[in-house]
């Protein structure tokens, strides 16, 4: 055989050499899910491989999907996909258990927690008077630290007594805290998704370009009485939730 004719087979065993590099690298306890890899000159160094042979090694793990770019910051190790059920699970589990089972790390971040008037479409949503007092909450959910949802929550604050901020920094689920404290079991409720842009301070916080789409997901949420008792808009990263019926 010519050395002409061994080169194909030379480049392509140096090729998936170079994706057993990165592989190994990045299935090692030094990296996690949502971190940047080194660059391809940085990786091209480390294990003796031409730069152009990195780069097509990467190119194929990006098209496998266990790599992703993300324009000019880097190329990084996928955060899991947020497969949320649209009503049933969300309710029984809270979404925290729902990203674990999505393989993720679930974080949360309180944005505000206060006292409002329910205007009349909320009220209408509720069963409620316009101007009864509501609990507003708003929080950032996180997976593996990298944001999926801003979810605001209007219950009625004759339902919660005394419910403050510092209730929901626990690991218990918000609902398994309702039903433990209050007696709502929540069980059952209607939702509906929509794709609209989000706000300024929503694309702040997802990360997000200034007037992007995001997936819109609004629910009433029911107990077991068939007591109207959430009022739920959950505005998600079109990268990272999906919805699934069953």
């Amino acid at each position: 055989m010519s050395v002409t004719d061994d080169e194909p087979a030379l480049a392509t065993k140096v090729y998936e050499k170079a994706q057993q590099h990165i592989l190994e690298m990045i299935e090692g306890p030094d990296y996690a899910a949502g971190d940047r890899i080194p660059s391809e000159r940085e990786l091209s160094e480390r294990f003796g491989i031409s730069r152009m042979t990195m780069r097509k090694a990467i190119d194929r793990l990006v098209l496998k999907g266990l790599l992703e770019r993300r324009g000019t910051s880097g190329t990084y190790i996928p955060v899991p996909v947020i497969k949320r059920p649209l009503i049933s699970r969300m309710f029984s589990q809270g979404i925290s258990q729902i990203v674990r089972d999505c393989g993720g790390i679930p974080g949360n971040r309180l944005l505000f927690f206060e006292e409002q008037q329910a205007n009349a479409r909320v009220a209408e949503r509720l069963d409620i008077k316009t101007g009864d007092t509501l609990i507003v909450i708003r929080r950032l959910r996180t997976v593996n630290d990298l944001p999926f949802c801003v979810e605001t929550t209007h219950l009625p604050a004759a339902l919660v007594p005394g419910l403050a901020a510092h209730d929901l920094f626990g690991t218990q689920s918000f609902y398994a805290l309702l039903k433990s404290r209050y007696g709502i079991d929540v069980d059952s409720g209607e939702g509906t998704i929509s794709v609209s842009t989000v706000t300024a301070q929503e694309a702040t916080l997802l990360g997000l370009k200034k007037e992007s789409p995001a997936l819109i997901f609004r629910a009433v949420a029911q107990d077991t009485h068939k007591r109207k008792v959430e009022y739920l808009t959950s505005v998600n990263h079109p990268q990272r939730v999906i919805f699934k019926t069953v």
